[in-house]
């Protein structure tokens, strides 16, 4: 198996992953919930199984801005700009006017200021742990037999990731577009979750090049690095597949209210699998080889 010596297509593949992605970012945009834009979140139960499209007729009447989804049978969830408890009253009053009764099971608002700490927090999160596994890498690989580099390894990592965040998101905006899922906090703990378990098995692979270098030292670095991905294919899908098939479960018997945060999960842990075996090896192996080349042509 020539996983190595095949990587254009590997690299090929992922720009047609990466490309629809960016396109439908810059089409629709990202659907970004009240976590982050601030707003009022309300979760209601109607007695006669109101369709969402009926309850958004009827706040529309009433000049809300809303979006209205299906939570299930029966239920509903109502997103609208941030609503001042004294006006809630007068909201439930106007929504019992025109879809009758109903039994409220959750209302929640979050303000704008709140919001851009949100924001904020999630993006220091997302850089803070980049950055940190750039110099945990380095430093668990600063014994790498030369002339690999220790910081090479560590910035591939990143470079891997980085196409993971970019592929996730990027089929998250398609799939949300038609599904109604919103980028919240549960969805930044996603990504994160997503990013510590691809760079868990981008490690595995690059500790096994380590040490077949230090065992072949004389053997091409694409030939080391090809066996080494080789090696830990079979662990690298076992462990992968064990979460899938959880995560699958969960997303056709679980809630619609985790759906997107489940996909995001499910979606990620597979790409991410892919990029550590199809991507992390692979342009490392191309960075090495350029350098390589250099360092020959200046001698």
């Amino acid at each position: 198996m020539n996983i190595i010596g095949h990587r254009l297509w590997w690299y090929i593949l992922s720009i047609c992953l990466i490309i629809p992605g960016i396109a439908a970012i810059a089409t629709w945009g990202l659907p970004v919930g009240i976590d982050f834009r601030g707003g009022t979140l309300i979760e209601i139960e109607t007695k006669n199984e109101t369709s969402p499209s009926t309850i958004k007729d009827t706040l529309e009447k009433n000049s809300y801005r809303a979006v209205v989804t299906s939570a299930g049978q029966g239920r509903a969830q109502i997103r609208i700009p941030p609503l001042e408890q004294e006006k809630k009253g007068q909201l439930q009053e106007q929504l019992r006017a025109g879809i009758g009764e109903y039994a409220e099971v959750s209302f929640q608002t979050v303000g704008p200021t709140v919001s851009r700490d949100l924001t904020t927090k999630a993006l220091w999160a997302i850089g803070l742990a980049s950055i940190g596994i750039i110099v945990f890498i380095a430093w668990a690989f600063r014994r790498v037999p030369r002339p690999a580099s220790s910081w090479r390894f560590g910035f591939v990592a990143i470079i891997a990731l980085l196409h993971d965040l970019l592929t996730t998101v990027g089929v998250f905006a398609i799939v949300a577009h038609y599904k109604g899922y919103e980028i919240d906090s549960l969805f930044i703990t996603a990504l994160l979750t997503v990013l510590g378990f691809s760079v868990h098995d981008t490690i595995v692979i690059f500790d096994r090049i380590r040490e077949n270098l230090r065992l072949h030292p004389s053997q091409p670095f694409a030939q080391v690095a090809n066996f080494s991905v080789v090696q830990t294919f079979a662990r690298s899908l076992g462990t992968s597949l064990t979460v899938v098939l959880v995560l699958s479960a969960l997303y056709i018997f679980g809630g619609t209210s985790i759906h997107g945060f489940v996909f995001t999960l499910l979606f990620g842990i597979i790409i991410g699998t892919y990029s550590s075996i199809f991507i992390a090896a692979p342009l490392l192996t191309t960075w090495q080889n350029r350098v390589h080349a250099r360092a020959t042509k200046q001698v």
